[in-house]
């Protein structure tokens, strides 16, 4: 597996430059080397947000040194995957945790019988972005060796599901005749 490693110098002020370009680098799933030093496997996916990433930096008055890598042994190898299957991991388990608090919304507003369909639109848009994140993870698991991932599906399918049941208890309660049952 080939790398891509990035070596980001920026001016110490102001602080949102360095922000904006951290905040790129985490967005596209790179990992931290060290101080200023970021890599991603050298793949298609990530070229969009190095480029990004780089323009950022020099717009901020930086520098970026982009440098094509590999691990000098096989444990070297080793060791860049685990930290980028490290960080997939974290992000999955990110992931995951935000499924249970959608899924725990939907049951509070089923709890207290809030069928309306500005109440839906909302959760229909909190599904939705669960979905663009869910592709945006699996996009960056490039070696695909997250156990979390396969969960991850399931609890996006299972949000999915809670999300059309209370769509349908919103429509019931919309569709009942005033003193009707």
């Amino acid at each position: 597996m080939r790398w891509v490693v990035l070596l980001v110098r920026l001016p110490a002020g102001p602080s949102r430059h360095r922000v904006a370009v951290w905040r790129e680098l985490r967005r596209l799933g790179a990992v931290s080397l060290g101080q200023g030093a970021w890599t991603v496997p050298d793949v298609p996916v990530f070229a969009d947000g190095l480029a990004r990433a780089v323009e950022l930096a020099g717009t901020a008055g930086g520098e970026v040194v982009v440098l094509d890598a590999a691990g000098r042994t096989p444990a070297d190898s080793e060791r860049l995957q685990a930290m980028f299957t490290a960080a997939r991991r974290d992000d999955w388990t990110e992931f995951l945790a935000d499924c249970g608090k959608y899924e725990e919304e939907l049951a509070k507003e089923i709890k207290q019988a809030k069928f309306t369909l500005a109440e839906l639109e909302e959760e229909e848009q909190s599904l939705e972005r669960l979905r663009r994140w869910h592709r945006a993870l699996t996009a960056r698991d490039v070696f695909g060796t997250a156990p979390e991932a396969g969960q991850a599906a399931e609890r996006l399918a299972a949000c999915a599901a809670a999300c059309e049941d209370y769509a349908e208890r919103v429509f019931t309660a919309l569709h009942q005749s005033p003193g009707g049952p």
